[in-house]
């Protein structure tokens, strides 16, 4: 079984996308049963919101399903639940590892390093670029999919 928890800031744009991004690729694999696949926030900005409507209007786009989301932060526990505590960019990335206290056996990654890079998923809730966003969530998980294998 691989636990996969996806993170950003508020658990309402990127990492509920790449949560569902990622069922979808498993799900089409035939492989669902297989994978924990959740996602969270590392505040509580957003912290008992839906997702962003531009989120679901670009997996709409995209044909990804999705079911209804309810933003919530990450908690400390998750470290030992998850085998994969993936964030979107560098500072959801602190903020994981000052949740977890630490990371000492190296489950926490940023997503586009399964594509091998070390860039950031801009936050589309300020960039507006939720198409950016999808693409290069959509590749980090096959990237990511394609390790798991």
């Amino acid at each position: 079984m691989h636990k996969i928890l996806f993170v950003c800031h508020g658990n309402i744009c990127r990492s509920p996308m790449a949560e569902f991004v990622m069922k979808d690729i498993v799900e089409k694999a035939g492989v669902s049963d297989q994978f924990l696949i959740d996602s969270a926030a590392a505040t509580t900005d957003a912290e008992g919101m839906q997702m962003d409507p531009r989120t679901k209007r670009v997996l709409d786009k995209n044909a990804v399903p999705y079911t209804k989301h309810i933003a919530h932060k990450m908690s400390a526990d998750d470290y030992q639940k998850y085998d994969y505590l993936i964030g979107m960019d560098e500072e959801n990335f602190m903020d994981m590892n000052q949740i977890t206290g630490g990371d000492p056996d190296h489950k926490e990654y940023k997503l586009m390093n399964f594509i091998d890079s070390t860039k950031d998923i801009d936050d589309p809730w300020y960039t507006n670029d939720f198409d950016t966003s999808y693409k290069e969530i959509k590749q980090s998980c096959e990237g990511l999919f394609k390790k798991l294998q």
